[in-house]
């Protein structure tokens, strides 16, 4: 068997928010909730399952970057827009609303409501 992942833990303020919010912006649907856990399943069998942090710790962003057609960037980028969340074409934040056309496709940089950095992308970084 070769090496997959499975799932990943998504730290947050709160489970549910984050969990509802994320599926809510690309077009999923929220999975079972287990234990302290609610997942969201990906089209490639990864869960992201997300947790909520006590109140007296604080979240340490991360960065979760998604591949997706042109058809769905687009669907996502219109949600994006139509809840009027700030994005970017940059990790940097130096542009602002807009996106970027690396590696010959479409990129945008977009915050969750716990403060990690979501991105989306149609072409796989190197083009490949």
């Amino acid at each position: 068997m070769s090496v997959q992942l499975n799932h990943t833990i998504v730290f947050s303020r709160d489970n549910r928010e984050s969990a509802e919010f994320f599926a809510r912006i690309m077009g999923l649907e929220v999975g079972l909730e287990w234990g302290p856990f609610i997942q969201v399943t990906l089209a490639n069998g990864v869960d992201l399952d997300f947790a909520t942090l006590p109140p007296s710790q604080d979240v340490f962003p991360q960065h979760y970057a998604f591949l997706v057609s042109e058809a769905e960037f687009d669907a996502i980028l219109d949600r994006i827009k139509a809840e009027g969340l700030a994005h970017t074409a940059d990790p940097h934040g130096k542009k602002p609303g807009e996106i970027n056309t690396n590696d010959g496709g479409r990129g945008v940089y977009f915050p969750d409501p716990s403060g990690h950095g979501l991105e989306i992308i149609t072409v796989p970084y190197g083009g490949f």
